[in-house]
């Protein structure tokens, strides 16, 4: 059993330069506590994205930390030129001398990739030819490839990751085609979906592993949770109510612009979030137990908490970090 953190980096009242440095800060003491790795969430336009491009953030990360391992949950990759992203991957690995880990995607918004002038019904095709093409590149030095999208003859490839051959792959998952699609291809996985859909597909993505692969080790099969932890239930439920609704807010702010509504919905309140399983604020014993619940029923071998959202202060993110690393990862880890 590992653990790592999932992050939006939705804006807060702070300046922006506060809150980039209080997010390292953060960063920092995930490091200290003992967190496998950061996965940060990639998006445009909108207050629930600080960190549109997460390559700058994660290069500042590679610079504040030693152990901890990074990376984008996900690249939206319709919005890159891949001959861009493949050098971009290739220096973070290097500055961070082997500890990033990448995840691919088509992009969780549509809105978002329309206002980059690209079609929403392409993404899905420009999704595949550019994860193939920067998984070539990672480990050719000449770049060959002909696709309905992206063309090129004899490029030369100058850089290289420093993970041979490719840094770990990461995948969100939201249904059970996606975790046989992830389980074919040997990605680690994250839901952040309920405990009985998370089940099926955590099941499905066993089956498939088992079927092409053995008994060779499993990737990480991950289930993200929002958790705030204090000392007494009420504080932590107190600061959860009223922070959760900002990031709701940010969550949705494109779609209250242009209408529609996201493909995988929240609710707006933390509560109603918490009965469905995919939040918790609580003080350390009922925080332990809900993980312990959660794990059981979901079969994951990775737990991931997002600690910091909406306006909850440096202060209280970094009580829950601490709560958590000493009150609740040793319990797990003993369990699993």
């Amino acid at each position: 059993m590992e653990f790592g953190i999932f992050d939006h980096l939705d804006r807060s009242p702070l300046t922006l330069s506060e809150y980039y440095e209080q997010r390292l800060q953060l960063v920092e003491a995930y490091e200290r506590a003992g967190f496998y790795a950061y996965h940060v969430a990639e998006h445009h336009s909108t207050p629930i994205g600080m960190a549109p491009s997460p390559g700058i953030f994660l290069a500042a990360i590679a610079q504040r930390t030693q152990q901890l391992r990074f990376g984008p949950m996900v690249y939206a990759l319709p919005l890159y030129h891949p001959l861009r992203l493949l050098e971009e991957i290739c220096m973070l690995d290097q500055l961070s001398r082997g500890r990033l880990e990448i995840g691919f995607g088509r992009g969780a918004s549509q809105i978002e990739v329309s206002l980059y002038g690209q079609d929403p019904a392409r993404a899905q095709d420009i999704y595949n030819e550019a994860r193939a093409l920067i998984l070539q590149g990672l480990t050719a030095k000449t770049l060959t490839f002909e696709g309905r999208y992206f063309t090129f003859k004899d490029i030369p490839v100058e850089l290289e990751p420093f993970q041979k051959p490719h840094p770990p792959l990461w995948y969100g998952v939201h249904s059970v085609d996606s975790a046989a699609r992830a389980a074919a291809q040997g990605l680690n996985i994250i839901s952040l979906d309920s405990a009985r859909d998370t089940r099926a597909f955590n099941e499905k993505y066993r089956q498939v592993w088992s079927e092409s692969r053995g008994a060779a080790p499993l990737p990480k099969l991950g289930i993200s949770r929002f958790v705030v932890i204090a000392e007494a239930r009420e504080r932590a439920l107190a600061s959860a109510r009223r922070a959760y609704p900002l990031w709701h807010r940010h969550f949705n702010y494109l779609y209250t612009l242009r209408g529609g509504g996201p493909v995988h919905s929240r609710p707006a309140e933390f509560d109603k979030i918490m009965d469905e399983g995919r939040a918790i604020a609580g003080d350390p014993e009922s925080v332990a137990q809900f993980f312990e619940s959660q794990v059981a029923e979901t079969g994951s071998n990775y737990v991931v908490g997002q600690f910091a959202f909406g306006d909850l202060s440096l202060e209280e993110s970094l009580c829950s970090i601490d709560l958590f690393s000493r009150r609740v990862m040793p319990r797990l880890k003993q369990k699993n």
